[in-house]
């Protein structure tokens, strides 16, 4: 019985040197694209984390909001305000900013993040945070984020040993800091403009920040009536509020925060960038492999065109091996990407995870890139002419 194998395989796998030496390099595109999209994708998760653990059917923020990170201040009345309107159940406040917490180890200060709030009910996702948030009632106690980035010291493992931690936190301008109590974990993580996070009832928000003016809120949580419509409420709310606040569902709350990344930092171009510019290298790389394979096999290529194969079979052989080159090289570019994927997440603590949606983006994209780069390097072997070989 004789196998009918491929000319492309067999052209490709001649060289075995060669064969392997592109398949590394095809691996090396797919895990520099993985890499890219997968930060980029840690970008957009970490920055909208808040945004998915708050309770809230819409959301009320100030008309000059760009981001959670910026300080956008508004009237508390405003929140409050809402009540007026038919459907409205509850309203609760959140305070957001930025402070200094205290290494208790090596006294350094770090930035972290402080959200208040009003802990008559939760108002956080956050399964231990739903279950004790009650202990935020006792002044200066608060609740840390146990996948904050290293910096700020072992307090997760100082607080499940049970031993007294003393720390201190200071106001981003204040130059003296204030005495809290760690009462209770709960994970939610860093993102690219936050390195750790804590949890406080409003009072303790007040006693951090004391320049804070107490009548004004970051972002206001709308609780609707079982049943209501949450378009028509929305739409209502955005008629007859006054324009310096603006209320949004919690999708459009969490894509308007990736548009601030996507669009108005440096970081969310050069991603975006940096994505297109491994298409490019990879298109490049490839091109060079299968411009290479031509030329290398240029007589044999001729000698079928003489033999009466037509341009499209001699294609059709090119484009093969660029999907040979595809999918053989995207499958160790796949397994190294999970094992860096791990690495980075444990060094960023980022959401850096592999799932089906990157795993067919990277798929589409090489073989995109190697079919672009076969349609290319096909240009030689077009106009190739028998009677020029021989």
């Amino acid at each position: 019985m004789i196998l009918n194998i491929p000319l492309a395989w067999l052209q490709l796998a001649k060289q075995k040197v060669r064969f392997f030496v592109a398949l590394a390099g095809i691996a090396f595109v797919a895990v520099l694209m993985f890499m890219q999209i997968g930060f980029q994708d840690a970008l957009y998760a970490s920055a909208t984390q808040v945004h998915k653990n708050l309770k809230g059917d819409l959301f009320l923020i100030s008309a000059q909001y760009k981001s959670l990170t910026s300080n956008q201040s508004f009237s508390r009345s405003r929140l409050y305000q809402t009540l007026g309107f038919s459907d409205i159940e509850s309203v609760d406040p959140l305070y957001v900013q930025f402070a200094k917490l205290k290494n208790p180890i090596n006294g350094r200060k770090y930035p972290i993040y402080v959200l208040g709030f009003d802990p008559v009910k939760p108002i956080f996702k956050l399964p231990e945070l739903q279950e004790k948030f009650e202990l935020l009632q006792i002044p200066d106690q608060v609740f840390f984020d146990r996948a904050s980035r290293p910096e700020f010291g072992p307090i997760d493992e100082y607080y499940q040993q049970n031993k007294p931690m003393s720390l201190e936190i200071f106001s981003y301008l204040g130059l003296v800091g204030y005495k809290i109590k760690i009462c209770g974990l709960f994970s939610l993580g860093p993102s690219f403009g936050v390195d750790g996070n804590l949890i406080v009832s409003s009072s303790t928000f007040m006693r951090i920040f004391q320049e804070r003016d107490a009548n004004k809120i970051d972002i206001g949580l709308i609780h609707l009536e079982p049943g209501a419509n949450p378009k028509k409420v929305l739409a209502n709310l955005s008629a007859k509020l006054p324009k310096d606040v603006v209320v949004m569902t919690r999708e459009e709350f969490i894509n308007f925060e990736k548009d601030y990344w996507t669009l108005r930092t440096p970081i969310g171009f050069v991603f975006n960038l940096m994505v297109f510019m491994g298409f490019v290298v990879g298109v490049i790389v490839v091109y060079q492999i299968l411009y290479s394979n031509i030329s290398t096999h240029f007589v044999e290529f001729a000698t079928l065109k003489a033999m009466g194969f037509r341009n499209k079979y001699l294609l059709v052989v090119v484009f093969q091996q660029a999907l040979i080159l595809a999918a053989l090289g995207y499958i160790p570019g796949f397994v190294i990407s999970l094992g860096l994927y791990d690495l980075a997440k444990n060094a960023t603590k980022l959401p850096i995870t592999m799932d089906i949606e990157k795993a067919l983006i990277v798929l589409i994209s090489a073989t995109l890139m190697c079919l672009t780069s076969g349609f290319f390097s096909t240009n030689k072997l077009r106009k190739v002419d028998p009677a020029d070989i021989f």
